[in-house]
């Protein structure tokens, strides 16, 4: 492998594992906000416990997420110097803003509500976490800016070979980022719906188990009180309640990604429609959607591949609305971006030794076609779990089988998969551009660049190699120590992160006195960590 390859890989393996912390970060967040929203109007006692416990999770992953996102703004300039000196002047003020505006707001009001729950008022208190959350969905918005810029560039001209920014409001209001940021943020609430029924089913599964609720002749939940800090009836409230309120984010999310996700595919049928045919792995021009094809999707000739199931008229309506629209085939694309674009990577220095290569117009189908497939296929097991599990909790009792039990805590997988299938289709479904020429009249044909010119020209394979191992390493013993974390203290449960529980058992179930300070001892971090 060259150095560009490798450099691909790197930076593919980099985001899409930073990215898993993302969704859940985002999502979690809103929902916390929430349901400590709920606490301070009802006060009543599992919304308070609901907080602290979800809360708990969403600060490791928080965490990690920090770690690891660190690593994207140093490979722009170690592995992808030439491609950061292409877009810097448009790129600056999006990243800046995430930085020092973004960023700063939300680590610092999180900072606040991690150490004021004793410290501040509870609206105050309250205020701080939802700035934070608020933070959090400004810093998703300026990336995607970014990124949706490399899709569509818009509010530019080229100076001495590079785009300069001349309009910021076109740049701040690209359509593909106003399509985008919505579509990421109900794949965010997604993942959460998903992380907050699997988790409450475990734990109504023990209690159960454990004989402390039983059901009724009516086979209605009778909730029990355990001689265990915290397994009392408020404690099957705070199950129930985020059971329910996950399963119903989660299908609200599913919608909310169907309709975004469909104005995308239109957006993408004009501004890329090489990506939308290599979607379908359509070869000749059409209108019908592929279920499923066979052949070799790898192949540099598609023409072997054959649709076995297919759709008349979907793909028109995916790509423009109706059902009569022809969609172009890779074969007719093909010609013309050879046309617009060349055959072979420009001979020029900045090119290296990729200078007069072929240039493979055609993304990998087998990462467009079935990461396009694995996107909504996720997505849909997701929503048809979470209204399947509202309807089998519909007494307040979830089976005792174990099996059941095991498939909602792996069903916390698939709207991660989701999620990471979706940005794995929509960045190598842009190949051969790092930043892609759109022949949309909102957009400016002539500004792109080829992925080819974007590596670090001094930079060799050896050393990018060396960092890639090196980096995935430390990956894996993040991810181990994370997964850990969030394990240990998911079995824990609401006694995990309310040490008071354990130390004390005084305070009736449903009262709240917002105000006792922590028994002596207490260390002042542990609701931190």
């Amino acid at each position: 492998m060259d150095a560009l390859e490798i450099a691909r890989w790197q930076f593919g393996i980099t985001t899409v594992y930073h990215f898993m912390m993302v969704p859940l970060t985002i999502g979690l967040g809103l929902v916390v906000a929430v349901i400590q929203t709920l606490w301070h109007r009802t006060g009543k006692q599992e919304y308070l416990r609901m907080t602290k416990f979800w809360g708990k999770l969403f600060l490791i992953n928080f965490i990690m997420g920090v770690a690891t996102g660190i690593v994207q703004e140093f490979q722009f300039g170690m592995a992808w110097s030439e491609y950061s000196r292409f877009v810097g002047d448009v790129f600056g003020a999006p990243l800046a803003l995430e930085a020092l505006l973004a960023f700063f707001v939300e680590s610092t009001f999180l900072g606040l509500w991690i150490f004021g729950w004793k410290q501040l008022k509870k609206g105050v208190h309250l205020t701080c976490l939802w700035i934070a959350v608020i933070g959090s969905l400004f810093s998703a918005y300026f990336i995607i800016v970014a990124n949706s810029w490399m899709q569509h560039p818009v509010g530019v001209e080229m100076v001495n070979g590079r785009p300069v920014m001349t309009d910021a409001w076109a740049v701040f209001t690209n359509n593909t980022a106003l399509v985008a940021v919505p579509h990421t943020l109900f794949g965010a609430l997604g993942v959460a719906g998903a992380f907050l029924l699997g988790i409450a089913w475990y734990h109504l599964w023990r209690r159960r188990r454990d004989g402390i609720d039983t059901v009724d002749a009516e086979g209605r939940a009778v909730p029990g009180v355990a001689d265990i800090a915290g397994r009392d009836k408020t404690d099957y409230q705070v199950w129930i309640q985020s059971l329910r309120i996950g399963a119903v984010v989660a299908m609200i999310s599913f919608a909310g990604t169907a309709f975004t996700g469909d104005l995308q595919g239109k957006l993408m049928f004009v501004q890329q429609p090489m990506k939308m045919a290599a979607a379908e792995a359509a070869c000749h021009d059409g209108t019908g959607f592929s279920v499923l094809s066979v052949g070799n999707l790898g192949s540099k000739n598609c023409d072997d591949i054959v649709a076995v199931i297919e759709v008349p008229g979907i793909l028109s309506f995916l790509a423009n609305g109706d059902f009569t629209t022809e969609v172009k085939g890779v074969n007719s694309l093909l010609d013309e971006y050879k046309d617009k674009y060349g055959t072979h990577v420009p001979n020029k220095p900045l090119y290296s030794d990729r200078a007069g290569q072929e240039v493979q117009y055609v993304p990998v189908m087998e990462v467009t076609y079935w990461g396009f497939r694995t996107m909504i296929g996720f997505g849909g097991i997701a929503a048809f779990a979470a209204m399947l599990a509202l309807w089998v909790t519909r007494r307040g009792v979830v089976p005792r089988a174990r099996w059941l039990m095991r498939l909602a805590v792996f069903g916390i997988l698939a709207p991660f998969g989701a999620n990471a299938a979706g940005w794995i289709f929509t960045e190598m479904g842009r190949q051969p551009f790092v930043v892609a020429p759109n022949p949309d009249p909102t957009g400016i044909d002539q500004v792109f660049m080829f992925t080819a010119a974007a590596v670090s020209p001094g930079v060799s394979a050896g050393e990018i190699m060396t960092s890639l191992v090196v980096l995935t390493a430390i990956y894996a013993v993040l991810l181990i120590v994370e997964v850990r974390l969030l394990v240990k203290y998911t079995r824990g449960g609401v006694a995990s992160a309310m040490p008071e529980l354990t130390e004390s058992k005084k305070q009736p179930a449903g009262k709240d006195d917002g105000g006792t300070p922590p028994p002596a001892g207490t260390d002042v971090l542990a609701f931190a960590y």
